[in-house]
């Protein structure tokens, strides 16, 4: 059978959007950079919101995988710097409360209880709340965010920005339980509560040990921390202090914060080691980049084997020093010697675990050999109905906007059970295509590339960042940076669309375009022989091919590599008979509250 492609397909123009597509949240990416352009903060900030709730907060700390993605890196190497533009709208946006959804003045009747007060819980209370359910939160501490605010430092994420934007959704009429342990699901679930759904967003809150020799000696267990509940007991001015040779195990971004936490608070000989070497370190680019800015080191190759307990009192780890080969695509390790690095306190950052003893096994709760509850991947609904999961408590750790998007499909599913619909039935995806075409060689967006290389964050100086623990270490873009990034954009979402009744088969477009992404060929019967009759080789298999149906003339197909496409217009320019246009792309996105035009529309 012939390849085609199916352009009524949302997912067919959405694949082209790259990092829209590996957002798990799929914020529209293009349009908020160029509302950023044009200076329209706060239209870009009510964007952002409708998909990842948290502007303020993910443009800071966001793990980026829009990046990764991102079209311009295939180009000259470094993508676009997405996530701290977001941070740009978030910075100098108005006032946006009078945009929000607001809780209705008479509830619908449905009660729904949420098991603590992270991003995955905020964000199915940020979308229930509109549609008139009584939201109640349990949270064990005494403020909001979960992670966000006690995994998180200051020096990375202001108080400010995380109070203000946990306040908006809270604000909506959520009723919060604070200093509230749940200790009994089964209680929580009794009719007495008069609870019609319960979401368990209650994190990953259990650090891994490291339960080697001399891990519970005396003497050595007040110096050995857990890094999650460490980086808590400094949130909450438990501890404001540490020894100044300090020792950090892992390598993930928690391992990262520790270091850069345990810096500022004395210990300046803080080292962290970790079994593999950089390439197959956990923690984010730009986190090892920061750390190294303040003088972090990093020992490779060093797998840990006890404590060094000498009078009572921890002075070192013994490390094997190890050698990595690879042996047929699998790695393995040889011990080459065993080193003692000297230390006077160590945090454990080598993972974390779920932790559920306040789930009873008789309630209908599946758990597997993990001891994880058994989730639905698409519905976040347990094995007894009407009890969801989400954020960490799901899968294990991720991250927040990954937490986000979990709440998102969450508040549908309860949506739908509480208006008695399944839950496995999903609301479809939809689109809107708009031309941009505003005259013979004029554009609505900016199609001309711009060759500047990716914008340098400025950071306060380090002795001021030392300082004060709450010293935000990131300053932001300036006016002249942000200009600058947001037309290094390459507007993936102003597709191509191409109309193959126009077409007179002229090659204009294969002649004009600078990349050489078009073909006009006659079909194949399957991809790979496709792909090897284009004009340039079409070597990304992740990245679909488009493929029209049949030309009038010759029956031939006008093939496009849209990998490589830097949806520049020029094929759309030079068509003589407009066979090609350039349209803007919307996904529309399903919510439980739906929404029936985007922010930036609603305000403009």
């Amino acid at each position: 059978m012939a390849c085609y492609t199916d352009a009524s397909n949302p997912k067919n123009y959405h694949k082209v959007v790259d990092c829209q597509y590996a957002c798990p949240a799929h914020t529209n990416v293009p349009e908020y950079l160029r509302l950023i352009a044009q200076g329209r903060y706060t239209e870009s900030y009510l964007l952002n919101r409708e998909s990842n709730v948290f502007p303020g907060i993910l443009g800071r700390t966001c793990d980026r995988p829009c990046e990764p993605a991102c079209r311009r890196g295939r180009i000259d190497g470094k993508p676009v710097a997405i996530c701290r533009l977001k941070r740009v709208a978030a910075d100098l946006r108005d006032d946006i409360q009078e945009y929000l959804p607001k809780a209705p003045a008479i509830r619908n009747g449905k009660r729904i209880a949420l098991i603590g007060a992270g991003p995955a819980s905020l964000t199915v209370a940020n979308d229930l709340l509109p549609l008139g359910y009584e939201v109640v939160i349990y949270e064990k501490y005494a403020r909001a965010g979960g992670l966000m605010r006690f995994n998180i430092p200051a020096f990375r994420l202001p108080e400010s920005v995380l109070d203000e934007e946990t306040g908006y959704i809270i604000d909506m009429g959520a009723e919060v339980r604070y200093n509230t342990t749940v200790s009994s699901l089964k209680e929580l679930l009794s009719t007495s509560n008069n609870f019609d759904a319960v979401f368990v967003g209650s994190g990953a809150p259990k650090g891994k040990e490291l339960d080697i020799p001399g891990r519970w000696d005396e003497g050595a267990r007040e110096k050995i921390h857990i890094g999650i509940e460490w980086l808590g007991s400094v949130h909450f001015g438990h501890i404001d202090k540490i020894s100044p040779r300090v020792l950090i195990i892992g390598v993930g971004n928690t391992a990262m914060d520790c270091c850069r936490t345990s810096r500022r608070l004395g210990g300046i000989d803080t080292k962290v080691v970790a079994r593999r070497s950089r390439p197959y370190f956990k923690a984010s680019p730009w986190e090892l980049d920061d750390a190294a800015e303040e003088g972090i080191r990093i020992v490779e190759n060093h797998a840990p084997k006890r404590f060094v307990i000498e009078n009572g009192k921890l002075v070192g780890m013994e490390f094997e020093r190890l050698r990595w080969t690879d042996d047929n695509s699998r790695q393995t390790s040889t011990v080459i010697d065993r080193v003692t690095l000297p230390c006077d306190e160590v945090i454990l950052a080598i993972g974390q675990d779920n932790a559920f003893p306040w789930i009873e096994r008789d309630i209908g709760i599946a758990f597997d050999v993990h001891d994880m509850p058994v989730i639905n991947k698409t519905t976040f609904e347990s094995t007894r109905r009407g009890v969801f999961f989400g954020g960490d408590a799901a899968w294990g750790p991720l991250n927040i906007i990954w937490a986000v998007e979990h709440g998102h499909q969450a508040a549908i599913s309860i949506h739908r059970h509480c208006q008695g619909l399944p839950v496995e039935e999903r609301p479809p995806e939809g689109m809107h295509l708009e031309s941009t075409k505003m005259g013979l060689h004029s554009w609505a967006y900016s199609n001309d590339f711009n060759p500047s290389e990716r914008s340098k964050m400025q950071h306060e100086e380090l002795v001021k960042r030392f300082s004060a623990i709450g010293v935000e270490v990131e300053l932001g873009f300036t006016p002249e940076q942000t200009a600058t990034e947001v037309e290094r954009c390459l507007n993936c979402d102003i597709e191509t669309h191409f109309e193959k009744n126009l077409c007179i088969e002229c090659d204009a477009c294969v002649d004009v375009c600078p990349v050489n992404c078009l073909t006009i060929t006659p079909n194949a019967t399957n991809e790979m022989d496709l792909r090897a009759m284009l004009s340039a080789p079409a070597q990304n298999m992740t990245q679909d091919l488009y493929v029209s149906d049949a030309l009038p003339q010759t029956k031939r197909v006008m093939v496009k590599d849209e990998d490589i496409c830097l949806h520049c217009g020029l094929c759309a320019e030079r068509c003589p008979t407009a066979a090609w246009d350039m349209k803007k792309f919307e996904l529309v996105i399903p919510y439980a509250l739906s929404r029936s035009e985007p922010a930036s529309v609603a305000i403009a």
